[in-house]
């Protein structure tokens, strides 16, 4: 509402609002600028700097969800010896369910300039719930502690390290979010190797607790050095329902869904099939889940290079349906041989698979200020596949007798779903906007 002549500021106040060193002026300063999104660095140290940050948030959030196999195994065996696979599979699909769907509370609470909040609130979740599963024995202790306390840790951290990035650079986006992404592989290789390494000796207790202990050390890293960019100019609804009445994103979005649904069989389930089908050692077994993880390291940076040519969603759809392609192919494989190269050539698509999506909402958002609630929403939706994905495969698969094909065969098919619904995204986006480099 403008102000007529009576209602000016005296020429008193303009002056204190002018002078840098009154106390209005020094609040200002310390309040992030709203930009209008058209002075993106898209590189420079404090931008790269952001990465570096994300890469910690990403390493501790997706990282534990990428490690959960190893848990898994370790529960089947000895810890919850008595409960079912499927009972088991609940523990890992409810922690990366909640990673997902508080992404629609965080993403928005980002958007307000909340980023420190988030990282203080996640971290001392996730901590606590490591520390807690730590000391537990039976099943409902461990669902609580590491399903739905680090669970609801990992929703805090997540999407602030996508939203983030993606405020910093333009036109190597795609490669930024991908060195993002990669830190939830490379924790993935480690983690497993560090429960592995130090279970026999210090116990389930004190290898949970360490892995606890590298959390809280470099999610402080990542308190340091994060800080938002852009803040939008006004409140607004916590949801945006109206995304989804734009059939590319809500095809996109239900595409995800479908191909979740399947992808993580083989993060929770290949180190058992190795050990009960192939006959290898419970070490090699292990092992086997920080190879997918070290392919995934590799997908989720270099796919990223090429998206930056070709566009992430153009770079997307081949890698999807490579990935549904060797999910199909996990059903014939009967050697040591056989399952190395499957979880090298799995964690590699996969992993791409991983890296890509944020980009590709980030395209179909129409302002990246608001990326955060857009990214929340897709992946809130999608992440209902994930949470029911593995224990359906846990239910089909008959780990006693050796049956696993039916599992195997209904993943593939989960992705091939997705990804054809990907692909009919793709092209109404193409017929609506002729962007051919998307």
């Amino acid at each position: 509402m403008e102000l007529d002549e009576s209602n000016r500021p005296s020429s008193s106040s303009t002056k204190e609002d002018e002078d840098p060193h009154s106390p209005r002026q020094e609040l200002e300063l310390e309040v992030p600028a709203k930009s209008t999104g058209n002075d993106i660095p898209n590189g420079g140290l404090h931008a790269w700097m952001q990465v570096l940050g994300a890469f910690f948030l990403v390493f501790n959030s997706w990282g534990l969800v990428n490690s959960f196999g190893a848990y898994q195994t370790y529960y089947e065996t000895a810890l919850l010896a008595s409960s079912t696979s499927s009972a088991i599979s609940w523990i890992g699909t409810v922690q990366a369910f909640l990673l997902i769907i508080v992404g629609v509370v965080s993403g928005p609470f980002y958007d307000r300039g909340y980023i420190r909040t988030l990282i203080i609130l996640g971290t001392i979740m996730t901590v606590f719930g490591m520390m807690m599963t730590s000391l537990a024995s039976r099943y409902w202790e461990i669902f609580l502690a590491q399903a739905l306390c680090v669970g609801l840790g990992l929703g805090c951290l997540y999407v602030p390290s996508v939203a983030i990035v993606s405020t910093y650079f333009s036109t190597k986006r795609a490669l930024a979010v991908g060195l993002t992404s990669a830190g939830g592989s490379l924790s993935g290789i480690l983690y497993p190797i560090i429960f592995r390494r130090l279970q026999p000796s210090l116990g389930f207790g004190w290898a949970t607790r360490i892995i606890a202990f590298i959390v809280l050390a470099t999610q402080l890293i990542s308190l340091t050095i994060l800080r938002a960019r852009t803040i939008p100019n006004s409140p607004r609804a916590l949801l945006e329902p109206a995304a989804f009445k734009e059939t590319p994103f809500a095809l996109f979005t239900l595409g995800m869904c479908f191909f979740l649904t399947g992808l993580y069989a083989p993060y929770f389930y290949v180190p058992i099939y190795a050990e009960r089908i192939i006959g290898t050692s419970p070490d090699f077994a292990f092992y086997l889940l920080a190879i997918i993880n070290a392919g995934s390291f590799v997908g989720r940076v270099l796919p990223p290079l090429v998206a930056h040519r070709l566009g992430p969603y153009n770079t997307l759809l081949p890698y999807l349906f490579i990935t549904a392609i060797i999910g199909f192919a996990w059903m014939s494989v009967r050697s040591v041989a056989g399952i190395v190269v499957f979880s090298i050539f799995y964690g590699f698509f996969s992993g791409s698979v991983l890296a890509l999506p944020p980009t590709v909402i980030l395209a179909l958002s129409p302002d990246v200020r608001f990326a955060g609630t857009r990214i929340g929403m897709s992946f809130g939706a999608a992440g209902l596949g994930v949470l029911v994905g593995n224990p359906i495969f846990g239910a089909i698969v008959d780990i006693p007798k050796g049956e696993f094909g039916g599992a195997q065969g209904f993943a593939a098919a989960m992705m091939v779903a997705g990804s054809s619904l990907i692909l009919g995204s793709r092209i109404l986006r193409l017929r609506s906007h002729k962007d051919r480099m998307m």
